[in-house]
């Protein structure tokens, strides 16, 4: 892959007149309710929805303004996955991935111009683990090697992938760790196996390279500073990348209270007797579930809008505010996965059938807490900064 060309920010394409997030948001939200069994049997969300996806802007949320896109303050982004999700799962995770082009802004400049040539709805993902050795030659490197969940991978135009990394010996702050080489998406190769109970829509299947040479050019270290010097790529990265995961859970949340909810006037149970509404434990486990999603909310907006306002005002994040980021979306992941369990309990056996939407939003709840970014170990490495001991694994 060639990465040269002759590139000034200051004569980049015109896309001011494009179109930006929300005309027709609505009307791609109802679209998505209406498909998620489509998406579910397909396991992917399939290209021409997410052609939709892109017109009406969400895959150019992390786009540089430079090239076009919106870059979008943290919490209006958040806001389009939380809705989405709300419709259907998959479709809101697939939806997280408009913020994954905050990572390509490690890239040089000239290779992310390459990257928008074509206009900055650009949709990346990525298949990073197991990391794969890769050999490396004049300019670049050869990969080969076979990756898991590339979630979104089926309706990419570009996709990464995880690699040995840069010399230990080159010094600075990026020497000795794992790599992130981009490819165009028609180069690797996706292996159709995603099978599982949770998020099947999210297409998160394996990769595979065979003797693929990348330019250094098209490689970063995930979370290394940006080169574009705009206020959306002096955010934490990796934090985003928690926070958007988290949001998908906010939505599911939202859906299983409102269908409970739903459910409380209902003149008839199965076996005869009184309706929900009219059961002391139901309105009171259905109270301290929206107390619990309303208040995991508002701390998990409250964190992104206090570190946004600090970088407009010229600041940089503090690993205090980093600290918050990360510690407010592992919160609200498990929290309304709680939520959502009690939701289910709530309703009863009609819950079980395959009809019922709870039991689909149970369980692509529970996928959401066993993301990488929103672990357990979370809470450990938070209440080791607030005690002021460095925590024992990574935490950015």
């Amino acid at each position: 892959m060639n990465s040269e060309v002759s590139f000034d920010l200051r004569t980049s394409h015109d896309y001011s007149q494009q179109m930006v997030i929300a005309p027709n948001l609505d009307g791609v939200i109802v679209e998505i309710a209406e498909r998620r069994n489509e998406f579910n049997q397909r396991s992917h969300v399939p290209r021409d929805m997410i052609e939709k996806m892109k017109a009406v802007g969400i895959f150019r949320a992390s786009t540089p303004k430079c090239f076009g896109g919106d870059a979008l303050p943290p919490s209006e982004f958040l806001r389009i996955v939380e809705r989405v999700s709300e419709a259907d799962g998959s479709a809101g995770w697939v939806t997280a991935f408009g913020s994954a082009n905050i990572y390509l802004a490690s890239l040089p400049p000239q290779t992310q111009a390459l990257i928008y040539a074509n206009g900055p709805d650009q949709v990346y993902a990525g298949g990073l683990y197991p990391l794969q050795p890769a050999r490396e030659i004049e300019g670049g490197w050869e990969v080969s090697g076979h990756w898991r969940f590339a979630s979104g991978c089926k309706g990419a135009d570009w996709i990464g992938v995880g690699i040995g990394g840069t010399p230990a010996n080159g010094g600075g702050a990026t020497a000795g760790k794992p790599l992130t080489a981009v490819f165009p998406a028609a180069e690797v190769q996706i292996v159709d196996n995603w099978n599982v109970v949770g998020m099947q829509g999210t297409g998160s299947h394996d990769l595979k390279l065979h003797e693929k040479t990348v330019d250094h050019a098209w490689t970063f270290v995930r979370g290394a500073a940006a080169t574009i010097d705009e206020p959306l790529y002096r955010y934490p990265s990796v934090s985003y990348q928690a926070q958007v995961h988290a949001a998908v859970n906010l939505g599911l949340a939202r859906a299983a209270l409102d269908l409970v909810t739903a459910m409380s006037g209902s003149t008839k149970t199965m076996t005869g007797a009184p309706r929900l509404g009219d059961r002391a434990y139901y309105r009171s486990e259905l109270g301290k579930a929206e107390a619990m999603l309303r208040s995991a909310r508002a701390f998990f907006y409250e964190a992104p809008d206090s570190v946004w306002e600090s970088i407009l005002a010229g600041n940089t994040v503090t690993p205090e505010q980093a600290n918050l980021l990360r510690l407010s979306a592992t919160h609200a992941a498990h929290t309304c996965a709680e939520v959502v369990l009690m939701a289910y309990r709530l309703a009863g056996t009609a819950a079980i059938f395959d009809e019922n939407r709870l039991q689909w939003i149970l369980r692509d709840a529970m996928v959401v807490t066993q993301h990488a970014f929103l672990g357990e170990a979370t809470y450990d490495s938070a209440g080791a900064l607030f005690a002021g001991i460095a925590p024992t694994t990574p935490y950015p």
